[in-house]
């Protein structure tokens, strides 16, 4: 077996946060990731500690499974080199603004008719076109425009930004599944394509799949404005919910669970209650609900509580730290954490890709790449004489060398696509 995306390669140009996620998703399928940075490297190669320069936490966990090559495009010869480069390539992904592909030819229109083959996608923050199209784009951005920051008024009293870099990641994977669907578009067409997914947009009808509400049915400019928001969501009652000594994450949904709930609680005739009896009317009445949900569960602990719901088949669970999932007992069973040996940087920890196909073979996991590691190998496999890098000089971002005994770099030669 081979991994589903095996003989695939992509040339990734992006960096920071979003493009770089849609890959990595893309090498932990079994591409051949081709990171091209320039003689700086990725912003992030800088963030967080580090036990070599140019090798931070940051970037250790947003490029496993990738090659390194190092590029100026805006050095003649590179720009050959990145040519030739992509006659070999299926997938070309970058996060540049219209204006900066234009300058260095690499927009779609510039490379279709030399590489009809050639998927390119791009990682936007506005869709072109717009008003906001060519302005600059981060997570924070993104998470203010989008209405995302605004809901946590709704509950935290004040507008707040989700405390992971929501945005960025979520396009990521939906910049991943774009470009596969436009590699089944070739396998049938054998033509590649332009990819545009914008963040923006990409999180908006993220936020507004269940936020639009009832404004769904309201499309006409005509139709009284409706408010937006779902009530569930934006209840106060929308929390973990205090037991004897701490806290429960609680949901049950269905009429049937609700009935099982109600009889663990005490409270079998609130099953026919016409308060509670089904979802509507439960969605209208969430106050009081909860306040007599949260009453019952304060007189017990939280780990009685989740004993009875395990036993009644009401999804539950408890509020876990960070620390708490590095230790889950489910993740340590699967082997959702993997420790990856590293040339230069030792033992580094990772998580498995989430994806299980029955008739493929996840990647091997490789450790994100040093600085320029695979420029010259690259460049060879291109027919393209070597940059005369003397073999006892540091890489690029590293303080000491490579040990000798490091395992042997792949063919990467393959036929122009």
């Amino acid at each position: 077996m081979t991994a589903p995306l095996h003989d695939i390669r992509i040339v990734d140009l992006s960096n920071f946060v979003f493009g770089p996620v849609a890959t990595q998703l893309l090498g932990d399928m079994g591409a051949e990731v081709i990171k091209v940075e320039p003689p700086g490297g990725d912003p992030t190669r800088g963030i967080g500690k580090s036990r070599n320069d140019g090798m931070g936490s940051f970037f250790l966990n947003l490029n496993r499974n990738k090659k390194s090559v190092v590029l100026d495009l805006k050095d003649s010869r590179d720009a050959e080199a990145f040519r030739r480069l992509l006659e070999t390539a299926d997938v070309l992904v970058h996060n540049m603004r219209s204006d900066a592909e234009r300058k260095l030819g690499i927009d779609y229109s510039s490379l279709a008719p030399s590489y009809p083959r050639l998927i390119h996608a791009v990682a936007l923050g506005f869709a072109k076109g717009g008003p906001y199209s060519e302005r600059p784009a981060y997570d924070d951005v993104i998470q203010g425009l989008s209405g995302l920051a605004g809901l946590q008024s709704q509950l935290a009293g004040a507008p707040a930004y989700i405390p992971m870099l929501m945005a960025d990641k979520l396009s990521g994977v939906a910049l991943s599944n774009a470009i596969c669907a436009a590699l089944v578009s070739r396998c049938r067409t054998g033509r590649g394509q332009s990819v545009q997914v914008p963040m923006f947009e990409t999180v908006t009808s993220f936020v507004l799949l269940e936020h639009l509400a009832d404004a769904a049915l309201a499309p006409s400019p005509d139709t009284p404005a409706v408010p937006l928001g779902y009530a569930r969501a934006l209840s106060p009652t929308h929390r973990p919910l205090s037991t004897a000594d701490g806290l429960v994450c609680l949901v049950a949904n269905t009429d049937a669970q609700w009935q099982r709930l109600f009889d663990l609680i005490g409270r079998p005739d609130y099953a026919t209650d016409p308060r509670f009896a089904n979802i509507g009317s439960r969605m209208r009445h969430l106050e009081a609900l909860y306040a007599v949900v949260e009453g019952a569960l304060r007189t017990r602990t939280t780990a009685e509580w989740l004993g009875a719901f395990e036993n009644a088949d009401i999804p539950a669970s408890p509020v876990s730290s960070l620390q708490e999932v590095r230790s889950d007992p489910h993740l340590v069973h699967t082997g959702f954490f993997q420790t990856v040996p590293h040339a230069t940087e030792g033992a580094l920890l990772t998580t498995k890709s989430p994806y299980v196909f029955s008739a493929s073979e996840p990647a091997t996991c490789a450790g994100p790449p040093r600085l320029g590691e695979h420029t010259e190998e690259i460049l060879q496999s291109l027919g393209l004489p070597p940059r005369g890098r003397n073999d006892e000089e540091p890489v690029p971002g590293e303080r000491s060398p490579a040990p000798t005994s490091s395992p042997a770099a792949p063919d990467t030669r393959r036929s122009p696509r």
